[in-house]
This record gives structure tokens, sequence and C-alpha cells, in this order.
């Protein structure tokens, strides 16, 4: 009965025209098409950590010469919004935004120009220690979601373009 529902279900996906993003592994050509990009660098600490963490979900560096220049511009915010009655903050939002360009290298052509955002919440508490420890711990969870958005929307655009020209 279970085998029956599944084959249903892969059937039933078939139909609809929906296709895996990265088929074809690593030789395919959402694969190929992320491998090909350089990550320019950012400035900062949230800087340096989206930029490692867009590398390690591109691939880049593995070998083949930048085809495209990954450009990102990021904007970090701390909010402190619950306050209590002695105007002391206790809970505090910190904003990872970014914009960013894909280009062509040699002909500086704009492929895609997009933005990502994501946030998180903060307790401040008693320990100001516990609260950078926090808002560090912050920072580099929003760093990887956001990483994660845009190389999930180059590859879509890859996906839907074959691949990005040459």
């Amino acid at each position: 009965m279970k085998r029956l529902a599944a084959l249903a279900a892969a059937v039933s996906l078939a139909g609809c025209g929906l296709q895996p993003l990265y088929s074809g592994g690593s030789r395919g050509a959402v694969a190929q098409a992320l491998g090909a990009i350089e990550v320019a660098p950012i400035p900062g600490r949230a800087g340096w950590l989206m930029r490692t963490s867009l590398e390690d979900r591109l691939g880049a560096g593995r070998g083949t010469p930048p085809r495209y220049r990954l450009e990102v511009e990021l904007d970090d915010r701390i909010t402190g919004f619950g306050v209590r009655a002695d105007n002391a903050v206790t809970r505090e939002r910190r904003t990872l935004r970014a914009r960013y360009r894909l280009r062509e290298v040699g002909r500086d052509t704009v492929l895609l120009d997009a933005t990502a955002g994501s946030d998180a919440g903060i307790d401040v508490v008693g320990s100001e220690y516990a609260t950078i420890a926090a808002e560090q711990t912050a920072l580099e969870n929003l760093a990887r979601d956001v990483s994660d958005q845009i190389v999930t929307r180059i590859a879509l655009y890859a996906s839907r373009n074959g691949k990005p020209p040459q």
C-alpha cells in the first residue's frame, strides 16, 4: 500500500512539470553555473560571514575560472524594541539585508539584481557578555539564511535560462 502511494505521488509530480533544480548533480548546468561564480569581497564581520557562506554554498574555487562575479552590499542593523518602565531595552531585532548583483566577468553585464534579507529576535539579559554572544550568533545564522536565499535565487535564474550566458 505504501509503495502504491509513493508511486502515485511520483507519477502525479512528473505530470505537473516539476523538475529537480540540481538535476545532473555536479555536472548539471546549474551546478556548473554556480561553480563559476566569484564572490567579491564584502566589508566588515557580517561581510566576511556572508562571503564565506556564499563561497561554501556556491562551490566557488573548484578549479574553474570565474565567468561571473557576485557583488553584495549588506545592511546590518540592531534595533531595541522591548522597553521596560525604567527605559531598559529587553528585546532586540537584528536585521540583515543584502542587495546583490550577478555580473558577467569581462562584459560587466548585470544578469541579476535583487535583494534578500532575514531578521532574528534577541533577548537582552542582565549579562552583557550573553547579550553580545546572542547578537553574534544571530548574525551568523542570518548570514547563513540570507546566503541560502541568494544561492537559491541564482540557481533558479540559471535553471530558467539553461545557464547564464557565456
